[in-house]
């Protein structure tokens, strides 16, 4: 089984995929969340992992459309506790380093600890690939903030450990397959969905499928908006629930197919609401 990850080896997707598969799983590098969508369209690979909110920066707005238009299934989550480390080629100090290259959310979470440097914050595709980069090309006076394993696999010293702003930083990312593809997970522990809905534009129809989840003992644990391009002033509900019981589910899901103008279930998977320390 080969697994689609954006960003290379060394990275945060890259971590998740050996949580989740094994430590010899193979792993296909995308450099975009869009090209991660595509190769899983294609059959690049058989499963994708794809990073979808963050605790400090909020949701990862366009992965939301790129699960639900491809036609994408969740198959599980995985809560990843982020570490950022600042490095750089072996001998260089933090007095060496003059520019810091990083994913832009990853420059986000550790702004405050460059406060105080005359350091050039460039953002990046990647926190491994800037980390490969520096390795391969020998860049001295450059430094990366990527995962730890990043700097034991290119070979780059460590400068600053945890350098994030806020210590209770934690990335959700989620299993993807194509729908045509998805296996029965029936001998899961199955109390998590990920659903899209439309309503209409009636006074009052949102609070009514909300009831209708409430009614039906699902709890809401997350709920986005977003506009649908085809259609100005018009928007999508992305949610997740849980529930005790898959009943009571699916109960929620034959009134809900009926009373929104659209629905879909985007997943059916086990909650894992709890940071996994990699």
């Amino acid at each position: 089984m080969k697994i689609g990850i954006q960003g290379t080896i060394g990275s945060n997707h890259h971590k998740v995929a050996r949580e989740l598969y094994g430590e010899g799983v193979a792993c296909v590098e995308c450099s975009s969340f869009s090209a991660l969508a595509e190769g899983l369209v294609q059959g690049t690979f058989d499963e994708a992992v794809m990073a979808i909110e963050n605790s400090i920066a909020g949701a990862i707005l366009p992965n939301y459309n790129l699960i639900y238009s491809n036609g994408f299934q969740i198959l599980s989550e995985c809560y990843l506790s982020i570490s950022h480390n600042l490095m750089a080629l072996k001998g260089q100090g933090i007095e060496n380093i003059k520019r810091v290259e990083s994913h832009p959310m990853a420059l986000m979470q550790c702004a405050t600890y460059f406060e105080d440097k005359s350091i050039t914050l460039v953002e990046a595709d990647d926190t491994a690939s800037v980390a490969r980069r520096i390795a391969d090309e020998h860049l001295e006076g450059v430094a990366a903030i990527a995962p730890v394993e990043a700097a034991s696999l290119f070979g780059l010293d460590i400068l600053a450990h945890d350098i994030q702003t806020l210590t209770s930083n934690a990335t959700r990312f989620v299993c993807l397959r194509r729908s045509s593809d998805a296996q029965e997970t029936s001998g899961e522990r199955l109390n998590k969905a990920s659903l899209r809905f439309v309503t209409g534009h009636k006074r009052g129809s949102l609070a009514t499928i909300l009831n209708v989840m409430s009614d039906c003992n699902l709890n809401l644990t997350k709920i986005q908006s977003l506009p649908i391009i085809e259609t100005p002033w018009k928007y999508a509900f992305f949610v997740d629930v849980t529930f005790d019981e898959l009943s009571a589910f699916e109960k929620a899901v034959a009134a809900l197919n009926i009373m929104a103008d659209s629905f879909t279930v985007l997943g059916l998977y086990t909650n894992q609401l709890k940071t996994t320390a990699l």
